[in-house]
């Protein structure tokens, strides 16, 4: 047995390419964090965008809070070691009624990550269901090699560049990864996965939090991450701060240096220079 995961579902992750549903939040907290989401919307007066997506718990303290959150980092050291960064974080919000989705992927294709164990976290903060999007992935298709993508930057893709995979991926296939807000799912760097668009009146919010062991290195860029357990004896990513408090100058400082880094690395090859609306 593990800090959080059993054995079945260890094996089952690195059999499948993902597992879930692991319970990390009681409803109220993913409630609670969905109002400090909103809270902070409600002041700027429009969703959460761009830059801001991408990083999040560089900004806001309570993101910086799931990302240390003892659960989920329990269940992330079942799988890949108790030395642990947090490269990215990535708010996937899909709005009532609206076309936006995820095209057919691999997280791998821009990430310039090395080695691929790096996995990632998707917190619900609302339910994830067949009627507002929830992701769908393809058994086992982590083991498969690296495949070829096409950037389409489609205006309703929630990606950054909009890739899709090039060749036809067997959609009937796909497994629905339904949940209650507070669990999360976890998945591999590899797995094929996308989802459809939000068709309810209600918003879809997921965090994705994309863990490393600290000995996995960056291909294409010195970049920046968070060591947030156990030790590192690789420094191959300079460190990023904890902020103290929401939106600080620190904070934003530190932020905008992290994702023109990671800006650099996933836009390399284009003109693009920050994260798409």
């Amino acid at each position: 047995m593990g800090r959080m995961l059993s054995d079945e579902a260890v094996a089952g992750y690195h059999r499948d390419g993902f597992y879930f549903p692991v319970p990390v939040l009681t409803g109220e907290e993913a409630a609670g964090y969905r109002r400090h989401l909103e809270s902070h919307e409600a002041k700027t007066g429009h969703p959460l965008q761009g830059n801001w997506r991408h990083k999040a718990h560089l900004l806001f303290t309570w993101v910086d809070e799931l990302v240390h959150h003892p659960k989920i980092l329990d269940a992330v050291e079942d799988l890949i070691g108790p030395d642990i960064l947090c490269w990215t974080t990535n708010f996937f919000i899909k709005e009532a009624s609206n076309p936006g989705f995820v095209s057919w992927h691999q997280d791998a294709t821009y990430w310039g990550l090395e080695p691929d164990d790096v996995v990632t976290a998707w917190v619900a903060l609302t339910d994830a269901t067949p009627e507002n999007g929830y992701m769908q992935f393809l058994h086992g298709s982590h083991k498969t090699e690296q495949l070829p993508h096409v950037d389409t930057f489609h205006k309703d893709n929630l990606l950054s560049r909009g890739q899709e995979i090039a060749v036809e991926v067997d959609k009937s296939k796909g497994v629905g990864i339904a949940l209650k807000a507070g669990e999360m799912s976890l998945h591999h760097i590899k797995l094929v996965h996308g989802s459809e668009p939000n068709r309810t009146s209600d918003r879809r919010i997921g965090l994705a939090i994309r863990y490393i062991p600290t000995y996995v290195r960056q291909t294409k860029v010195r970049d920046a991450a968070t060591l947030v357990r156990g030790t590192d004896k690789f420094h191959n990513f300079d460190y990023e701060p904890r902020p103290a408090a929401d939106l600080d100058e620190a904070a934003l400082k530190a932020h905008a240096d992290s994702v023109a880094r990671q800006v650099k690395a996933l836009y390399a090859g284009t003109e693009k220079q920050e994260f798409r609306a």
